[in-house]
């Protein structure tokens, strides 16, 4: 018989793979996060402690209010940037996982005026539109840093109803209905930006149609396709995949 506990342990270790994936395929280095919502409590989200994501083990992980206050008193040094994660739980409740990233192929897109466009089906997840949310907008001169509640919620804003949001000189944050989509989104976002980049350069590039990003968007997250590239990116990051069902 399944108890919560169960549940908790095996999103904890879910999201230990998500974070050793994320490192294994380039998307994060020292920094950058991952973090779902916790599957007992909608007001609340698990994630590391700071800690670069190739060395996270389920040790790391703590919960965190949607304001950014670690549930636990005592807990060790939070990410700075857990304000994004805990906007966009609290401005998105269909969203179930987060991922904030500076791959470096997206940051082009960031601070100039080509979008990014979806041009490679694999990186249909992201949508037709990716927004570009700037913090100068409505906090002046910073650090780039998403360090408080109120910038978490502008970020959420800027997000809107879309998978994927560009920071202006920071990179990109993505959300997901799953685990496994949000990964799978960060992994060929940043595959999708080096391809545009490139075709760019060879003259006009056609992008995926709204009505093909439509058909792609109707996959279940968590159909066994979507679990084919979990089991292949756990393998190679060394860690077990879990359950399709968790994710």
């Amino acid at each position: 018989m399944t108890t919560p506990n169960d549940k908790l342990e095996r999103s904890i270790h879910l999201l230990v793979a998500a974070n050793r994936i994320l490192a294994n395929e380039g998307v994060v280095d020292a920094y950058g996060h991952v973090s779902i919502r916790h599957p007992h409590h909608h007001d609340q989200f698990l994630l590391s402690r700071s800690l670069s994501p190739e060395l996270v083990t389920a040790q790391d992980i703590f919960a965190y209010h949607l304001d950014g206050r670690a549930v636990m008193e005592n807990s060790p040094n939070p990410y700075l940037e857990r304000f994004i994660h805990g906007g966009v739980y609290k401005n998105r409740p269909d969203i179930q996982a987060v991922v904030h990233s500076h791959a470096d192929s997206v940051l082009p897109f960031t601070i100039s005026q080509t979008p990014l466009k979806p041009v490679i089906h694999t990186a249909s997840d992201m949508g037709v539109e990716v927004p570009v949310w700037d913090i100068q907008d409505h906090f002046g001169d910073t650090n780039l840093l998403v360090t408080n509640e109120d910038q978490g919620d502008d970020l959420a804003q800027g997000l809107g109803e879309h998978k994927v949001v560009l920071m202006r000189g920071h990179g990109f944050t993505a959300a997901g209905r799953s685990l496994m989509e949000v990964v799978k989104v960060s992994v060929y976002l940043p595959k999708n930006a080096k391809i545009l980049m490139d075709a760019l350069r060879l003259g006009p590039v056609k992008a995926l149609t709204a009505g093909e990003v439509e058909i792609r968007s109707k996959v279940d997250p968590k159909s066994p396709q979507m679990w084919r590239a979990w089991e292949f990116w756990c393998s190679k990051a060394g860690i077990a995949p879990g359950s399709s069902q968790d994710l």
